[in-house]
């Protein structure tokens, strides 16, 4: 008996399929984070706390975790709408998160954004963006400014299933690729553009979309986070050390519809699917599962982390009700820059300077 618990304890230290046990565990805690979070935001819009689009992201949640924990702090990340964990993920706080959600003035973006333009220029957190696809020809400017200053990042490209019909998507990965750009594309693949499954609009699988510019292409379990983190580490470490552009197809689920104006089901999948891949693909219960097998996690030290970000979440959900709302005068910044004594609008004419 003790040559056994001897030879058990050097393993478990080892780690999880090539993860450190500290970073597995680390991964577990994000992801209970996020799927609270989410959760509170969910009972919040359900209240009249949150008005506007919400989209939720619990059953990706490895989606986030597993690719953006694997980057650098110098590293950049983009987004499409459905970023709440990704900022999270990215080191954001839930206060301010929160607090944009319920368009307050403490929120990330004055509460001028809500859910869909979360942003943290400090933290490399170039936002959320409403429009499908918007994001993607961002990432690629973000790689050349990276090549052109001859900085030593990556960029992380997340969008969605619809995002790959646009053609703002072909035009910045033919770009990309001319140019050996340090992006990497992800399309967390969940199966659906909003209630339209992806096999009803392409003639191809996601995972070939790269193919016509010469860009590496993989495909990833997005329900599984151990394995999206390897994956992203070697991707990550490729990319910087100037192997040009990578495309992921990322396979994940959302549990819940679209957005919160969406039902779980509706009537585009049956209430058998989602359910089904609630009982079988849920990322939080596959890592939980392994790490008690393997004897790294037991039922306490779960407890104690979910009761830590449960603690967190309704934390943020009272930061963001007792901040206050954006000034009125708030609608008339961001909107112009100014120049000398005059002032640059939209339509990119100076005008005179004086009152808002």
């Amino acid at each position: 008996m003790a040559d056994t618990k001897t030879k058990k304890t050097p393993k478990a230290a080892d780690g999880l399929r090539g993860v450190p046990t500290d970073t597995a565990l680390r991964l577990l805690r994000e992801m209970l984070l996020y799927r609270r979070f989410e959760e509170k935001a969910e009972e919040a819009y359900a209240i009249g706390k949150i008005g506007g689009f919400c989209h939720l992201h619990i059953g990706q949640e490895a989606a986030a975790a597993g690719t953006i924990l694997a980057l650098d702090e110098g590293d950049y990340v983009i987004s499409a709408y459905r970023e709440h964990t990704q900022a999270l993920a990215r080191g954001m706080e839930p206060s301010v998160i929160m607090a944009e959600l319920f368009g307050r003035a403490t929120g990330c973006s004055g509460g001028k954004g809500g859910s869909m333009h979360l942003f943290d220029i400090e933290r490399r957190f170039m936002g959320g963006h409403g429009i499908v696809g918007a994001q993607v020809p961002l990432a690629s400017g973000l790689g050349w400014k990276i090549r052109y200053r001859e900085e030593n990042a990556v960029v992380l490209c997340f969008m969605g299933d619809a995002a790959v019909n646009q053609g703002a998507f072909h035009e910045a990965l033919n770009m990309s690729a001319v140019w050996k750009l340090p992006v990497i594309y992800v399309v967390e693949n969940n199966e659906y553009g909003m209630g339209t499954a992806f096999s009803r609009v392409s003639a191809t699988e996601i995972h070939e979309r790269s193919c016509a510019y010469g860009i590496p292409s993989s495909i990833v379990d997005g329900q599984d986070v151990l394995a999206t983190f390897d994956a992203f580490r070697t991707l990550i470490d490729e990319v910087r050390g100037g192997g040009g552009p990578r495309y992921v197809d990322l396979r994940t689920y959302r549990f819940k519809g679209h957005s919160m104006s969406d039902p779980v089901s509706g009537t585009y999948r049956s209430k058998e699917e989602v359910d089904g891949k609630v009982k079988e693909a849920d990322p939080i219960r596959l890592l939980r599962d392994e790490l008690m097998e393997a004897g790294l996690l037991d039922q306490e030290s779960l407890e104690t982390m979910d009761a830590e970000a449960k603690k967190q979440a309704l934390e943020a959900f009272e930061f963001a009700d007792e901040s206050p709302l954006p000034d009125e005068g708030e609608l008339y910044t961001h909107v112009y820059a100014e120049l000398g004594h005059g002032r640059i609008f939209m339509d990119g004419r100076e005008r005179p300077g004086g009152g808002a």
